[in-house]
């Protein structure tokens, strides 16, 4: 295997401008060609509804399940979800959540709201306290922030909901003894993996969330609209938001529909949302969950790592602060600007040399992929040379 993992710049599979700087995966993932495609024969097929037979509402979506779990190590697909938003998922997970005065839910801070604001509604609706875990000064990075979360955890903790990664500059957190201490206290671990998986290698059979959500819109290459969610034992006889038609035994039937049941279909298509079986963005996904697969996120995580090996010296000759290897994720990082500089100059030179990053709390986020090159990086380099000179 050679340094980019054996993976090759994966350009080609993408439509993005020859002479746009695309740094910004965890902004939102180019749709590859092949889920362009995908989607628009989803679309087209509309055109004539009476080819679309019933088989097409189950058969689409029971194949993207099997990709996504694949993907996060899961043996049973039929724990996945198909949900339409990251807080779609944590609202239906917060619902089925204990509760009350005296108990207390752990978030990280700057934690991305989609992962906070229902939590907030259940503790408010129910009682109890958020404890939300800082941000460590001082440059000190994720081990020590693990630990002030471990810190945190105790007997009266019902949950804890994160990032694999935390969204805004990609610090990596050790996400098993914060499993092992869930399971000491009886909490639940409740994950949201969109700024990690599909860029780098998770199993879920090994680490055991009690969930685990992950939108379809960025690292998984997928459109807008259509996210996933793996639910593990606690949650699975859980109440949904909706009542859908779809998630009940026996709804293949088409004929039957009005033999009402309550039964579910087994596993997690209980959390499903209604009219789940879009045709145009679930086979778009698929597609483009195809390629990560082909890819490998271990080999995505390889490449972006050493795409930028090289980066990090040249940004601290010029006074900005980067985590530390060990808690830095390949794929997305954050750059601190050093005292003094202004940001909008740096936007502006970004701007002009045609380098696309995100400005994320005090922090510049940059997050490659495999369509990058090292063209891209100098760009990067240069721009923030040009915008910090004396």
């Amino acid at each position: 295997m050679d340094a980019t993992g054996g993976l090759a710049c994966q350009r080609a599979e993408f439509s993005l401008p020859e002479d746009f700087h695309y740094l910004n995966c965890a902004y939102m993932g180019p749709l590859p060609l092949a889920a362009e495609r995908a989607g628009i024969a989803g679309l087209r097929a509309k055109r004539f509804p009476q080819a679309i037979a019933p088989d097409d509402f189950f058969r689409p979506v029971e194949e993207l399940r099997a990709r996504f779990a694949r993907l996060i190590g899961a043996p049973e697909p039929n724990r996945i979800a198909t949900v339409p938003a990251v807080s779609y998922a944590i609202s239906t997970i917060a619902r089925n959540t204990e509760a009350g005065p005296g108990r207390n839910i752990v978030l990280v801070q700057e934690q991305f709201p989609g992962n906070v604001y229902p939590w907030r509604r259940l503790v408010a609706e129910r009682g109890g306290e958020i404890r939300v875990v800082r941000r460590p000064g001082g440059g000190r990075g994720g081990g020590v922030w693990t630990e002030r979360i471990l810190d945190e955890i105790d007997g009266s903790t019902t949950a804890v909901a994160m990032g694999t990664v935390h969204w805004t500059d990609g610090t990596r957190f050790d996400l098993a003894p914060i499993r092992e201490r869930t399971r000491e206290v009886g909490a639940a671990l409740v994950l949201d993996g969109t700024q990690s998986v599909g860029a780098a290698p998770i199993e879920v059979a090994a680490l055991e969330p009690d969930a685990l959500v992950v939108a379809g819109y960025k690292w998984l290459l997928g459109p807008y609209s259509l996210t996933l969610a793996w639910f593990g034992e606690r949650y699975l006889d859980g109440i949904p938001l909706e009542e859908t038609w779809i998630a009940r035994r026996g709804s293949e039937n088409f004929a039957g529909l009005v033999d009402y049941t309550d039964d579910y279909h087994a596993g997690a298509q209980r959390f499903d949302v209604g009219q789940r079986s879009n045709f145009a963005l679930v086979p778009a996904l698929s597609a483009a969950i195809d390629l990560v697969l082909k890819w490998k996120p271990e080999r995505i995580a390889v490449y972006t790592a050493e795409l930028t090996r090289e980066l990090f010296p040249r940004l601290r000759r010029v006074g900005v602060r980067v985590e530390e290897s060990a808690w830095r994720s390949p794929h997305l990082f954050g750059l601190e600007l050093p005292q003094g500089a202004d940001p909008e100059r740096l936007k502006a030179v970004l701007a002009r040399r045609r380098v696309g990053v995100s400005f994320r709390g005090t922090r510049v986020r940059v997050s490659p992929n495999v369509y990058n090159t090292r063209a891209d990086v100098d760009a990067l380099a240069a721009a923030f040379r040009e915008a910090l000179a004396r």
